[in-house]
């Protein structure tokens, strides 16, 4: 178990976007994991990497012995607030939730704490007795299989209903993936280390539980010898650009400001993923960041009235697009290094999509449609981390997805 270099598990950045977040050495930092992830896959790994599965699970749950008084609790999110919000009993929970995460921790409540847990865990809920459904399931050949579901957030997760592991899910009154353990003496002093060991946790019919830990057990992930070769080649090609690239990437890597050249070339790099859109070529992608960000300048110059206003967006603007055209050549090199790392990471994913051990789907105007898992979640022998996602095929549906809780029956972390 890895430890992570920060105080609570909070928002993981994309594997690509490490080079906006954190330069050259963000950049470097990816591509090594591409080279671990790439041994690991053809099954010769030397360095220690830990691959987790990201589950679409919600709200996030918090719970075990308090590190104040041994208790038993549990909460989301909310325990790591200035004010903690710690539930020991019913009655705290009135006090400190209401509506559906009320009722949901209730049950959490009562069930997780039969599981014996001696060290605090965080999970994500997959479902309780009242959200998991018998559902029928014609597949594309035609087959009608009876299936238990259950949709804790966006994906959609199936089970054959007369299998052992459709029949554990059919009696459990609660599902949990725990992947982060928290060690401190106080809540506001939790330390956060990916990873949790549930082997000692206590059996109970009432709870379906596991880790997040990434089980190749159909043995279809491992990559051959040509495939292997040809992503090296792929990395090797992000890292002669990320070169090319390191003086302009180190400059915006400070840049914090929300019209600095740094924060909006993240946010265009994102707004193709809003747009449900590939990159175009190096060349486009490089070329439009600059109307891009005369477009999104233009547009503050133009919604204020004030004369010194306009001129301080004005000289922003002049600033931002002199210091685009003085580095037209490395910003070709950072999009190039971009998109290299981008499609890397899509090999990489589409070889760990071939082992999940549950179905996954997603809900379409013509019912339910297969698709992968939200994605994975790499940490190093360093404690640091990324997350690997299909960004066009689960971000969009994150971003335009109606949330469950929203409607009382999804959830959310608070």
């Amino acid at each position: 178990m890895e430890i992570l270099n920060e105080d609570k598990n909070t928002h993981l950045e994309h594997l690509e976007d490490d080079i906006i977040n954190n330069g050259y050495a963000g950049g470097q930092n990816a591509i090594n994991f591409l080279i671990s992830l790439n041994e690991m896959l053809a099954g010769h790994s030397t360095s220690k990497l830990n691959v987790t599965t990201k589950w679409d699970g919600a709200p996030a749950i918090v719970c075990g012995p308090s590190p104040e008084n041994g208790k038993f609790f549990v909460g989301t999110k909310s325990v790591f607030n200035k004010t903690p919000k710690v539930n020991y009993t019913i009655q705290d929970i009135r006090n400190n939730h209401d509506g559906p995460v009320a009722n949901i921790l209730r049950e959490c409540l009562q069930y997780l704490s039969g599981l014996g847990m001696k060290e605090i865990l965080q999970g994500d809920l997959m479902f309780t007795n009242s959200s998991k459904k018998k559902t029928p399931y014609k597949d594309p050949t035609g087959k009608q299989e009876a299936m238990i579901s259950f949709q804790p957030n966006t994906i959609v997760y199936m089970v054959p209903e007369n299998t052992p592991f459709g029949k554990k899910i059919a009696r459990s009154k609660l599902g949990i993936i725990f992947h982060t353990t928290y060690k401190g003496r106080s809540f506001d002093k939790l330390n956060a280390k990916f990873g949790a060991n549930v082997s000692k946790l206590r059996r109970t019919p009432n709870v379906w539980f596991d880790d997040a830990s990434y089980k190749d057990v159909s043995g279809n992930a491992l990559m051959t010898i040509g495939e292997s070769q040809q992503l090296q080649k792929t990395i090797n090609m992000a890292s002669g650009s990320l070169k090319k690239s390191k003086e302009l990437l180190n400059k915006i890597k400070t840049e914090k400001n929300t019209l600095s050249v740094g924060v909006q070339l993240k946010s265009y790099l994102n707004s193709f993923i809003r747009a449900a859109t590939d990159l175009p070529s190096t060349k486009e992608t490089a070329n439009k960041f600059r109307e891009f960000y005369k477009e999104r300048t233009q547009k503050e110059i133009d919604a204020v009235k004030r004369d010194t206003s306009k001129q301080k967006y004005q000289t922003i603007q002049d600033t931002g697009l002199k210091f685009i055209d003085d580095h037209n050549e490395s910003v070709y090199f950072a999009c190039a290094t971009y998109k290299t790392l981008q499609t890397a990471k899509g090999v990489i994913i589409s070889k760990l999509n071939k082992a999940k051990s549950i179905g996954t789907f997603k809900r379409t105007d013509k019912g339910l449609v297969a698709t992968n898992p939200e994605g994975y979640v790499a940490v190093d022998k360093k404690g640091k981390a990324v997350k690997l996602v299909d960004r066009l095929e689960f971000s969009i549906q994150n971003f335009t997805a109606a949330k469950n809780w929203e409607t009382g029956s999804r959830n959310v972390d608070i």
